[in-house]
């Protein structure tokens, strides 16, 4: 008696990995091997490749389109099966990593997601819970000195019922304001690493678009996977940059600088114009130890350069921006310490650590990504120590 079908895939990305090239290193010994016992397997000289699913032009007389075209429509029909064989009891999961992404017309979204999801939700399923599993080693040689994803994220799936709703775009964008958010609270709060928040960030979003049977757009026509992904995109920065209201007035300017200059100089006038619309001056962002201004430029201090015997117990001016920029340069022992020592204030500086990963990561900065990441990431062992007895501190290893 045969039991249920339950299916967790890992599904492969485009062109990324040929695993079945990579498989002929190891076919040929096991051929020679184990080849007798297996004589259906081991049948070929080498390991198949015609129906490998995956994008590579060379198997299509050098035809990309054509390559694209099979591994498009291939998924697809693979989902369009797991939704016919797979036990209604039990969920789909899919696991999923691909971070690349394209930016058109100002908008943003990943052609690999993008036909994951159509796949999925074409073939009639929901996605009914997501989370990021740390399955990268940080170790490997992919992740160094590089802003790689750490995590794989989970996609948990469901059939979708035969009598979901349809929705307007307004409708699709209001439920996605309302929930993102507090998804998005909960990824911070299991401290996943910045530089996976805007895939994890995919899954709760998706479960809105995927729950109804089309979205509708203002014209008539039916909302695709690519414009939800945008959607989603544009709410996840929105909600980044909506925890910029609980900061000081200086954290406030010294973000809307770096976002337009990073830790380059840029003219006194439009800094002192901008410093007014945030309530604060240039004197006093040089007052607190943040800015640098002579000859009429004006440039944030980089946090290599910020003085290595600052205290916020004897800073009369504290901000957050000094906070999460202290706490990055600082070693193990001395940042736990730090965080220690600034009370409530740590967790606006968790936060501002997220939305510089953001803004980095959108300007290219990826040296200054990799370091807000690596400070969000170690969040909860800092955190942690920095609630342990003097006597029971141990080091703490962040690389």
């Amino acid at each position: 008696m045969s039991g249920p079908v339950v299916v967790s895939t890992d599904p492969p990305y485009y062109d990324n990995i040929g695993y079945a090239d990579l498989s002929d290193f190891f076919y040929v010994w096991l051929r020679r091997t184990v080849g007798g016992v297996f004589s259906d397997v081991c049948s070929t000289l080498l390991a198949p490749k015609g129906q490998e699913l995956i994008a590579v032009p060379y198997r299509h007389g050098g035809d990309r389109d054509a390559a694209e075209g099979f591994f498009e429509d291939g998924l697809g029909g693979v989902f369009a099966r797991l939704r016919q064989v797979q036990d209604p009891r039990f969920p789909l999961s899919v696991y999923y990593a691909f971070k690349q992404a394209e930016t058109a017309e100002g908008e943003t979204a990943s052609t690999g997601w993008e036909t994951m999801l159509t796949g999925l939700v074409g073939a009639g399923f929901q996605i009914t819970g997501t989370w990021p599993v740390r399955s990268e080693l940080a170790n490997r040689m992919r992740s160094q000195q590089s802003n790689a994803l750490a995590s794989s994220i989970v996609l948990v799936c469901r059939p979708r019922a035969d009598g979901a709703p349809l929705a307007s775009r307004r409708e699709f964008l209001d439920a996605l304001a309302a929930e993102l958010p507090a998804a998005l609270g909960d990824l911070q709060a299991a401290s996943i690493a910045p530089v996976d928040v805007a895939q994890a960030a995919i899954g709760p979003g998706m479960a809105v678009f995927s729950r109804y049977s089309r979205v509708i757009e203002a014209d008539g026509a039916q909302m695709g996977v690519r414009a939800a992904l945008a959607a989603i995109n544009r709410v996840l920065g929105e909600t980044l940059e909506a925890t910029e209201a609980e900061l000081d007035s200086d954290t406030r300017w010294a973000l809307t600088w770096h976002a337009q200059h990073g830790f380059e100089s840029g003219d006194y006038g439009q800094a002192e114009q901008l410093s007014k619309s945030r309530n604060t001056s240039v004197d006093g962002l040089v007052e607190a130890g943040i800015v640098e201004s002579r000859a009429g430029r004006v440039r944030l201090i980089p946090r290599h350069e910020l003085d290595e015997n600052w205290s916020p117990a004897q800073d009369e001016r504290l901000t957050v921006w000094e906070i999460a920029n202290h706490l990055e340069t600082r070693g193990e022992q001395a940042a736990a310490r730090l965080l220690a020592q600034v009370g409530g204030l740590a967790d606006s500086a968790r936060h501002l650590a997220y939305r510089l990963h953001h803004t980095c990561d959108r300007n290219g900065w990826a040296a200054d990504a990799l370091a807000y990441n690596s400070l969000a990431a170690a969040w909860p062992d800092l955190a942690q120590q920095a609630h342990k007895p003097p006597d029971n501190q141990t080091n703490l290893d962040l690389t």
